[in-house]
């Protein structure tokens, strides 16, 4: 694969926020964290609409009027998708205090990393499929597009890298293995890409169906997971200001770039 370089960006940067526990304190500021959150929050709302409903509707506009539909089919279907590894992963949110999915006697922090590495398969699928429109060459989907978004997701996952690992190392565990399982948590992303690349190459037609997919995917952690957790708590306003940073950023980032 071409240029396969540029699925690994998002990668790095959950490697390089998950480094944060050599060179911070044991834990990060609620104030922080909110902030973080936050700007994850933004970076993926805007990523789903410029990097994946629009673009998705623009592939099937020689359906006219009803271009939205495998826009409104696909988000639906990644909702869902998210909603059923929902209920069948078993996970705890950073912060939680009652774990979700099946019942299982798996140590906390084993959950708290799962819960990320569900967050994570969204991003995953996202590059892979703008990435796997360009390389097919029969989509308008361009290697600049591919490229800003996984700057963009790249960006985002710094915080998140730092989110995984720093509670991990709150908890006890040591720095090395906190910053390995922060690595680790984001090493679902280039695997998610892969995947996606190898089913879009054979799914070209359905390309619009699987843009919307993975927007829909994002917005279900958006929503279910980052939103509750920026707008816990006081000064909840740094996280809202934080989301529309991380917005406005991600979406120059694919208008200048796309």
């Amino acid at each position: 694969m071409k240029d396969f370089w540029i699925i690994l960006i998002p990668f790095f940067g959950t490697s390089l926020g998950a480094a944060c526990v050599y060179f911070m304190k044991k834990s990060i500021r609620p104030m922080t964290e909110r902030a973080l959150t936050g700007f994850a929050a933004g970076v993926m709302v805007a990523a789903s609409v410029w990097s994946l409903l629009i673009p998705s509707m623009e592939e099937a506009s020689g359906m006219g009027h009803l271009s939205f539909i495998p826009a409104v089919a696909g988000f639906w279907a990644g909702v869902l998708f998210l909603l059923f590894l929902d209920h069948i992963i078993p996970h705890l949110h950073n912060h939680g205090t009652e774990p979700e999915g099946p019942r299982s006697k798996l140590k906390r922090t084993t959950k708290l990393i799962l819960a990320v590495t569900l967050h994570n398969i969204p991003e995953g699928m996202a590059v892979g499929v703008t990435y796997a429109g360009w390389i097919s060459g029969n989509t308008s989907m361009t290697m600049a597009g591919a490229l800003a978004l996984s700057i963009g997701i790249a960006i985002q996952n710094f915080p998140e890298g730092a989110i995984v690992s720093m509670p991990l190392r709150a908890e006890g565990m040591s720095r090395n293995k906190s910053f390995f399982y922060g690595v680790l948590s984001g090493a679902v992303e280039p695997a998610g890409a892969v995947l996606t690349v190898i089913l879009a190459s054979y799914l070209i037609p359905s390309m619009p169906y699987m843009l919307s997919f993975a927007a829909g995917a994002m917005m279900y952690v958006v929503v279910e997971e980052l939103i509750p957790e920026m707008s816990g708590g006081s000064h909840s306003n740094v996280g809202t200001i934080m989301f529309s940073i991380g917005f406005t950023l991600m979406m120059a980032l694919d208008v200048a770039l796309g």
